[in-house]
This record gives C-alpha cells, structure tokens and sequence, in this order.
C-alpha cells in the first residue's frame, strides 16, 4: 500500500487487531516464504544467509501442525543439540517467539519435546545422533540446514519415520551445498524448491552485515553458495571435490596412535576479520588420516586458545600446533597463559603440550601434498564438516585468493601427524612440543 494508505488501515485497527495481526504470517511472509499449493512430499527452500529460512520454516509448523492431516506429531531435526536452542526454540525467529503469549508452547528438556496449546507434540532432535530417531513415526517434519548435518543417516532415519497422516511432508531449510542428499532432493519429482537470495530479505537486516559480506564475499564462488544459493559444482582449480570427499567418509574411527590440534589463529575477532582454523586429525593404527572435528570460527585470541585447549582435552591429543608466521612469540604467549587459567580454574586436568609451525611456502604448495593423501584415500572426514569442506571445495587453489584458514589448519594437523616423516625434508618446519 501507499504509506498514507497503510497509516489509514492501521489506525482503523483496534489493540487487540493490531496484537493478532503481529503473529499473522500470512500478513507478513512474502510470496516466496509460502508453502507451495498441490501435492508434494518435500518442500526445499535453498536460501543464502538472512533470507528467513528459520522464520519460514518455524511458521510453516505453527501452520501445520494444526492441521488434522497432519497426524499430530512433527519432527523437528537441527544440526546439533544446541542449534535446537539457540536457532529452532530460543532464535529470534524461533518457535518460542513466533507464538502469540496466549498461545507459547512448553518446551520440556528432559524430553526434547515441544507441546503446543493445542496439545499437539514435536519431537526435537540432534542430526549428530542419527539413531534417537529409530521407531517414533511422524506425520510432519522440519529441517533446518540439511545440508550441514554431519551424518547424512539423521535424514535416513527421518524419512522412515515420516508416514503417519493423509500426506506426510518435510520442510527443508538450508543454505545450499552441492552434497548427495540436496542434489537427490532436487532430482525427486516429490521436491517442491524455493530459492532466495540473502539481498531478498535486505529490509530486515543491518546494512553494516550487507556491506561487508558484500566487500567479503561478492564475486566469490562461496559468496555465490551462501549468499545467493546456488547449488555449485566442483570449482576449477579446487585441490577437493565433494564426491572425493563423500568416497572417503567414514562414520567409525580405528585406534588412533597420534591425535594433533592445528591451529590458524587469528589476531581479532572483528566483522571483517578472517576466523581462527582450528581443526583435529588423527593417525590411525592403518596409517590413514582421520579428519575429527572443525571448530574454527571467528574469535578473538584467547577465544581460540580456550576452543583448541577444550579439543586437546576432549581427544587426548598429543599436542597442540599453531602457525607463527605472523604471530610469533605471542601465540605461544596466548596458549600458555590460557592454559594456566583453565587449569586453575579446574577445568583441564593435565597440562598442554604445545609446538609451533613456520610455513615459508606458499598455501597451495603447502596443501598438495596434503591434497595427495586425499586422492589416495588415505585421508577420512568423520561425519559431514560442513564449512571445512565448503572452504576445500570452493577454494581456487590456482590463484590463493581469499586465505583459506580452515584449510590451513587442516594442512598443519596432516602434517604433524601424516606426513610428519616429510617436514625435515620440506621447506616447513615443525617444532618440538613443550609442556605448557
């Protein structure tokens, strides 16, 4: 409406009109964030970051769960416990928000249970544990970020559940990756897609965001991935491919004979700052590599010191590396002191062995060989790592732009531990460990 039109209506409009209208999202959702008319099995909506996939799909289940269709009972799957509350209950477009006050649902945490006012349920769960979800049977289900889910079995055993009601159906809200499971969701005539871009929904967000995700990412392949959703190929240049990294997946670990920490620190935790690396690798007793976790992230110094000494605890590592091309002394510094506070403060038991990395080589000459182990299939992700394998596979290793710090700190880790017979005879050098 024009603006003195709209004043009009809404001052025509009673409190408790006005109160209803906040929580009518039929009143407020674009077109594109409505649920496709018709018969359909999976309604997929590939979005990049912002567009308001978790409002959509949180108002798509206060929708229909009150359906008669709709068996009752609805699956709520996130990627772990915590993004089930911090993004599906406790966001700010989360179930507990979009709810008019008369009509909040109870959340039980012993159970993982939502009840709506109308007594109808949800059953939340982690994609990290697959196999929770064995036996319940639901006629809806909500899941959020698919594409991220580090056991690609979580949707498994959703579907097998999924068969209660005249027409059972999912919402899937995800930000894109070309992975197995999105490109056989696209290809399955039961798929009904939605695709937007993070700019559709620019009036919602802060135009400092907006500018510098654009001054980060625009022209970039990952800026094309998870701004405006486009399902990609495999990047020309990439040293990984998806389907090189999906023949290689494992779920269970073998003995391990050493475990290493790698650290790309980053010295601030700004906006337009580059996140700290932090990733943990394995030697198997087979001589393979083993990629365990990825919890790099944008942090500041003894953020990072904190998440990396937490995982030195957590895997009984051998010890902690860390690049000092740029940090020297002071990263050491800053691992020490953050150790001796966690120690302190009762949470670590043991102390930190810790080493340093000097790289003098170039990115890409430093990650060929690592990438070499890859093409032998000597190197395996536990589970899905989504944003560490997001960066491999759009990285042009050709021409190094844009510093590639979650790949830096998996090549570190894979030296340590899989080629640590090479580092004497390459231009990189890894120090003895120190305790600290």
């Amino acid at each position: 409406m024009p603006p003195q039109a709209r004043e009009q209506v809404l001052a025509s409009l009673s409190r408790t009109e006005l109160a209803a209208l906040e929580h009518e999202w039929s009143f407020w959702a674009r077109p594109d964030q409505r649920a496709p008319v018709g018969d359909w099995d999976v309604w997929l909506i590939l979005a990049g970051r912002g567009w308001g996939k978790t409002k959509t799909g949180g108002e798509w289940v206060r929708e229909e769960h009150v359906k008669p269709d709709s068996g009752g009972r609805t699956a709520i799957l996130a990627p772990t416990q915590g993004d089930i509350y911090k993004t599906i209950l406790e966001g700010d477009s989360g179930l507990m928000r979009i709810f008019p006050q008369h009509q909040q649902p109870k959340f039980n945490s012993k159970t993982n249970t939502i009840r709506f006012h109308n007594g109808a349920i949800a059953n939340c769960f982690s994609a990290e544990e697959p196999d929770r979800m064995r036996g319940p049977q639901y006629g809806r289900a909500w899941c959020d970020e698919l594409a991220a889910y580090r056991y690609v079995e979580a949707w498994d055993q959703l579907r097998f559940g999924l068969r209660i009601g005249k027409r059972p159906k999912a919402c899937v809200t995800t930000t894109p990756r070309p992975t197995k499971i999105i490109r056989d969701l696209l290809a399955d005539p039961g798929t009904r897609v939605t695709r937007g871009s993070t700019f559709d929904n620019k009036s919602n967000l802060a135009a400092s965001f907006l500018s510098v995700i654009l001054k980060k990412y625009e022209g970039t392949r990952l800026g094309r991935q998870e701004l405006f959703a486009e399902v990609l190929g495999d990047t020309p240049g990439a040293l990984w491919t998806l389907d090189g990294l999906d023949a290689d997946r494992v779920k269970v670990i073998p003995p391990l004979s050493k475990i290493v920490v790698a650290i790309d620190p980053s010295a601030t935790d700004s906006e337009d700052s580059d996140e700290a690396g932090i990733v943990v690798v394995g030697l198997g007793e087979d001589g393979h590599g083993y990629v365990l976790e990825d919890r790099s992230g944008r942090m500041s110094p003894t953020g990072w010191a904190t998440v990396a000494i937490e995982l030195y605890e957590k895997w009984h590592a051998n010890f902690i590396v860390a690049e000092v091309n740029q940090g020297g002394d002071m990263v050491g510094t800053i691992i020490a002191n953050t150790a001796k506070t966690l120690r302190q403060a009762g949470k670590i038991k043991q102390h930190v062995a810790f080493t340093t990395v000097h790289a003098s080589q170039g990115k890409r000459a430093r990650a060929e060989p690592v990438s070499a182990l890859y093409e032998q299939h000597k190197m395996h992700h536990v589970g899905v790592l989504a944003a560490l394998e997001s960066q491999m596979t759009t990285w042009d290793a050709a021409t190094g732009k844009k510093s590639p710090d979650r790949i830096d700190a998996l090549v570190y880790a894979a030296w340590a531990t899989c080629l640590a017979a090479e580092v004497a005879s390459y231009d990189f050098s890894i120090d003895l460990p120190s305790g600290l």
